[in-house]
């Protein structure tokens, strides 16, 4: 029976599939990026009006389905299905990053070309969630009859503060094991240590003449490789500047980056311009604070505690992405390298700082990251502002719940080289306890992830539908 009830969904899939694609364009077109709180006749509307659409439209596509559905005060909810003590989860998110510019599509058309759906969250999540839907659907109209319960649970609020789902998982009854799609495949079995910090330096007022840094930013997000870096800076005499240009052209010559300067009035704007990365994933990218930093570093600045700055970044951190200048390298087997992000850079009139994000690995320990910095820091008397920890999560595997998503991984693709591995990433995995990212991004697939121009080819939309739906009949039917 089991094996019939599969073959007869993997054939629904195939039938269903323009009804399925045209699902995910709907949903696409629905922007949803979070917001702030809106209250409007007496209804709060917690990420905004944008979410709540797309999280009203996807509770009404379950009910259509024949599933349940329940909502808990628009911070999240989930569609059902089943009956049972025990309860499998599936944590995905309906909320997308902001598009940004530069997209050769426009970003909520899911324009559909050469085999690629284009548009904000066909991979992240809303490409995997509509997958996951489907394959219920499948596994229902094919006959399934489950004694668990299963619930798709819509997350609100994954790419900001995570307080849709806190709040849902303290409201009902937590999944007792499960997975998010919201990764890649074959299936993440650990998820490195992060940390949020700001490094900061104050700055003594100067009043010296000379050349002045009136200005200092870049970056956008801490878990974000910046793309953009600017610094404005000032000297009485403008012919000053014709040095500035030369340095600048030299350095352009030598290094290959991309580096701009123009004229403001009585000061001098340089840019910087690097390429946009996840910050688990910083090698991916090329940091533009680093470039202005390094450039910023030729000149001397009037105010001393600027120069040391520039120092500091220059020797501690520059262009490394593991911490080892910083003091705090560290790795394991099952995770490999810590990762270096720095994120954003911005200049007060009394300091300037950085907004740093660490990656470490799965068996090492927050505050060891923390104390390994101490020594550079108070070299350079800097302080550290500690802002987010979440600590890393890991499963071996040989666990039932990796094993399981592994078969369903290898029956529908034959691919037994790729192993599990552990990420950089953050998922939902780290909400609630035995719950692993599965999925959907597959082995060699191009990252398109928070860029411009996102994607997901319906073959691999396609393909992930049939793995979740042998992964969802094998957690219902199966005992972990």
């Amino acid at each position: 029976m089991t094996s019939k009830i599969k073959e007869t969904a993997h054939r629904l899939i195939i039938e269903n599939q323009e009804e399925q694609i045209e699902a995910l364009k709907e949903v696409i077109r629905l922007k949803s990026v979070g917001d702030k709180t809106v209250v409007r006749d007496g209804k709060t509307y917690p990420f905004g009006l944008d979410v709540d659409a797309c999280y009203r439209d996807f509770m009404a596509r379950g009910e259509e389905m024949g599933f349940t559905s329940q909502d808990f005060d628009g911070y999240g909810g989930h569609i059902e299905w089943g009956k049972g003590e025990e309860i499998v989860g599936i944590l995905g998110h309906l909320d997308v990053v902001p598009e940004g510019d530069g997209w050769t599509f426009p970003p909520y058309d899911a324009h559909e070309e050469d085999g690629y759906i284009y548009g904000r969250g066909t991979t992240d999540d809303k490409g995997p969630m509509v997958a996951c839907l489907y394959a219920m659907k499948a596994l229902k109209d094919a006959g399934l009859e489950p004694t668990k319960r299963l619930r798709l649970i819509l997350g609100l609020d994954e790419e900001t503060e995570w307080k849709g789902t806190e709040y849902y998982l303290s409201k009902t009854q937590k999944p007792d094991y499960g997975f998010t799609p919201d990764a890649e495949f074959p299936v993440i079995n650990g998820e490195m240590g992060m940390l949020f910090f700001n490094i900061a330096k104050k700055l003594s007022s100067n009043k010296a003449k000379g050349l002045k840094l009136s200005a200092l930013s870049g970056g956008n997000a801490p878990n974000m490789v910046a793309d953009f870096a600017r610094a404005v800076v000032n000297h009485p005499e403008k012919e000053y500047y014709d040095g500035i240009r030369e340095k600048a052209e030299r350095f352009r010559e030598e290094t290959g980056y991309k580096l701009k300067l123009k004229g403001i009035g009585k000061s001098l704007e340089i840019t910087a311009e690097g390429v946009s990365a996840h910050g688990a994933h910083p090698y991916l990218g090329l940091n533009a604070i680093s470039i202005i930093m390094k450039f910023l570093g030729e000149l001397t600045f009037a105010n001393e505690g600027i120069n040391e700055f520039i120092s500091f970044y220059n020797t501690n951190i520059g262009f490394e992405l593991n911490g080892s200048s910083m003091g705090c390298f560290m790795e394991d087997e099952q995770s490999g390298e810590l990762v270096f992000n720095v994120g954003m850079v911005s200049l007060e009139k009394e300091a300037v700082s950085l907004v740093i994000n660490i990656r470490y690995p799965v068996t090492c320990e927050a505050e060891k990251v923390y104390e390994s910095m101490q020594p550079v820091l108070e070299r350079y008397d800097l302080g550290l502002i500690k802002n987010l920890n979440k600590d890393p999560i890991f499963k071996e595997v040989t666990s039932p719940l990796v094993k399981t998503m592994m078969d369903a991984y290898v029956e529908n693709t034959g691919d037994v080289e790729t192993k599990p591995v552990v990420t950089g990433g953050g998922t939902y995995a780290r909400a609630t306890s035995n719950i692993i990212a599965f999925g959907g991004a597959f082995p060699g697939e191009e990252d398109r992830m928070h860029q411009r121009d996102e994607r997901i080819s319906i073959e691999s939309f396609m393909k992930m539908t049939h793995i979740y739906a042998d992964a969802i009949h094998n957690l219902l039917e199966g005992e972990l």
